[in-house]
């Protein structure tokens, strides 16, 4: 988890709690702020209200699973927030979930743009 693109130090994740703006759904909560940066960090919350560790590491996997495969607009700090029905979510939920929340605050790339740079096309 650790790099370039994760939040990593408890002040982050504390700049983001306090002044990012939130969107809910009823498997996650997602708080935004822009950071400045070329690139985009996230890092995800997991309580223990959630369930015990093995639950909690497996929520932990399938959000790094789903966003490993997205491509987010560049200068954001984001903080996924898992609710305790995520503990019970399949994959396939809690993709649609993200994604809900990542196109209602337009943070995720057009598919056209994330095609063209890995081709090293460039933007058009």
């Amino acid at each position: 988890m650790r790099g370039e693109g994760h939040l990593t130090k408890p002040g982050q994740y504390a700049l983001v709690y306090s002044n990012g703006r939130s969107w809910v759904s009823s498997l996650v909560v997602m708080k935004a702020l822009p950071n400045g940066l070329t690139l985009s960090r996230y890092g995800f919350s997991v309580s223990q209200r959630i369930g015990k560790a093995v639950t909690r590491n497996r929520v932990k996997r399938l959000f790094r699973q789903i966003l490993r495969l997205k491509s987010l607009e560049p200068g954001w700090d984001i903080v996924f927030i898992a609710r305790p029905l995520a503990a019970n979510a399949n994959y396939t939920g809690l993709e649609k979930a993200i994604d809900d929340l990542l196109s209602r605050a337009q943070l995720l790339r057009p598919k056209d743009t994330v095609s063209q740079q890995r081709l090293g096309l460039g933007v058009l």
